[in-house]
């Protein structure tokens, strides 16, 4: 008996993530989400740079290359070229979102466009050596913070869930974590319910992933999934920012 099966969407070759890295599971997600909505050859991915720079080695979609925090943009012209038959979706991390492509994310949420954002939340830059990044939490030893990141001197980190649920644009915009098989479950939900917003035309939808990173943190993956729990839900508490067609707003 078949207990366990590979998304089709999901290629079979190795991922290039460090060890307890979070981000294969999130992938999956992703793939099973495909698979079960049946859009494999409908959809187009975009990954920008990052540590999902390589992500068009992983899925079986159509993917294409973004400039670093430009996914959106290209994101929204994909979708616009032809509304009715793509399925698009950008998966970006935090440095790529809420940094350099800050601007991107705030007017393809303020314009409603249809389409649907994997925003992996890991406080800090990943692949480029662990600087201190827009959501890196205060207090936060980094390898550009190695006091602890000091709200004074850098800001407060930014809290884009809540940012983004004050326009009136936005779909659907929710916060999850897949530290646990609890919150892998909940956070599956919550990116089908994203895709089928976008299915349904009902606009943009941006959902928060809290993921880890045991590599530029300094711990174990075990020590790693503990301070999601700990250190990060505390300050990015989970949740549902917005849903319109459920009529939430926080």
């Amino acid at each position: 008996m078949v207990v366990f099966d590979k998304p089709h969407a999901l290629t079979d070759v190795p991922m290039h993530y460090c060890p307890g890295c979070t981000h294969g599971i999130i992938h999956r997600l992703v793939a099973e989400v495909i698979d079960e909505l049946g859009i494999e050859g409908r959809t187009i991915g975009i990954a920008p740079v990052g540590c999902s720079v390589l992500a068009y080695n992983y899925f079986n979609c159509d993917m294409i290359e973004a400039a670093h925090g430009r996914a959106p943009a290209v994101a929204t012209g994909v979708k616009r070229a032809d509304p009715a038959n793509h399925v698009v979706f950008t998966y970006q991390g935090d440095g790529d979102l809420a940094s350099i492509g800050m601007a991107e994310t705030v007017h393809a949420a303020a314009r409603n466009e249809n389409i649907t954002i994997i925003f992996i939340n890991n406080a800090i830059y990943g692949m480029t050596g662990g600087q201190m990044a827009p959501t890196s939490l205060p207090g936060q030893v980094t390898q550009t913070s190695p006091y602890g990141r000091d709200p004074k001197l850098c800001g407060y980190p930014i809290k884009v869930c809540e940012m983004l649920s004050e326009l009136e644009g936005p779909e659907y915009l929710e916060r999850v974590t897949v530290n646990s098989v609890k919150a892998v479950k909940n956070a599956k939900r919550a990116i089908k319910k994203a895709f089928q917003n976008q299915l349904d035309g009902k606009g943009f939808s941006l959902i928060e992933v809290l993921s880890a990173c045991p590599t530029n943190w300094g711990m174990t993956p075990q020590a790693a999934l503990k301070w999601i729990d700990d250190k990060m839900i505390p300050y990015y508490p989970l949740g549902v920012y917005k849903d319109r067609s459920e009529g939430i707003v926080k």
